[in-house]
């Protein structure tokens, strides 16, 4: 039975992506920062019961935090197969009026709370000679988008640090791949009002929201057999939103 980490789990992206690889059949590592209730919910709505699942409560942009994950994970398991890093926030503001801490916030769970769990995890996935590492991007990374320096910044530089990752790691079978999701129906989306959302839409050809699951399915290809061959790539998955 194989076992993946999964950061940032408790909802949105994270849980659709933890409820795919439950039916799959994973053994789950699933990381959380604050939200006990969720991520309680989730694990109780897993259709497969027949797996294992630890939770880990803890900041994956802390250095030390992301190490205690990634050791747990083996601690409970012997080996980890899989590493999602979806972990992210926002911090929406115009330049102008940007404070440091938003910017650094950002930029310390999306893209240091990556390159913690990769830099952990690596040097074991390297000894085993096996491992997939999805790390979750965004089309704001590759388009850019007004309001969100910080964010680009730091998902533009997740798609950076995959391509690096790959070329160093791919000569053990360890795999490194990026998911850019577009605008996708979740609790930060539901926020945006409607007007907005509708404009956002004329942009869409597809002329939809995405969902969740379809993030999961992204992943679920590039942890899989099927995709033996890809590595340092991004998979876009916005509807045609940015080609």
């Amino acid at each position: 039975m194989k076992t993946a980490i999964i950061t940032g789990a408790s909802k949105g992206i994270g849980a659709a992506i933890a409820l795919r690889l439950n039916e799959l059949g994973y053994n789950l590592v699933l990381n959380y920062r604050s939200n006990t209730s969720s991520m309680e919910e989730l694990i109780n709505n897993f259709p497969n019961k027949e797996t294992k699942n630890v939770t880990v409560q803890c900041d994956i942009s802390n250095y030390e935090d992301a190490k205690r994950l990634i050791d747990e994970a083996y601690d409970n398991f012997g080996s980890v197969d899989v590493l999602v890093n979806n972990a992210g926030i926002t911090k929406d503001n115009i330049l102008p009026m940007m404070s440091e801490d938003e910017f650094d916030q950002v930029i310390d769970t999306n893209l240091k709370g990556t390159f913690n769990c990769c830099r952990h995890i690596s040097k074991r996935m390297l000894k085993q000679k096996y491992g997939r590492i999805v790390n979750i991007s965004s089309v704001v990374g590759l388009a850019g988008n007004a309001g969100q320096v910080n964010y680009a910044a730091s998902k533009a530089g997740v798609i950076g640090m995959t391509k690096s990752m790959a070329r160093e790691l791919g000569k053990k079978n360890v795999l490194v791949n990026a998911v850019a999701p577009g605008f996708i129906q979740t609790e930060m989306t539901d926020k945006i009002p409607d007007d907005i959302k509708n404009e956002m839409m004329k942009n869409i050809p597809l002329q939809k929201l995405g969902q969740p699951s379809d993030i999961a399915d992204a992943v679920e290809f590039l942890i899989s057999d099927k995709a033996s061959y890809i590595t340092g790539q991004v998979l876009s998955v916005n509807g045609g939103y940015y080609m």
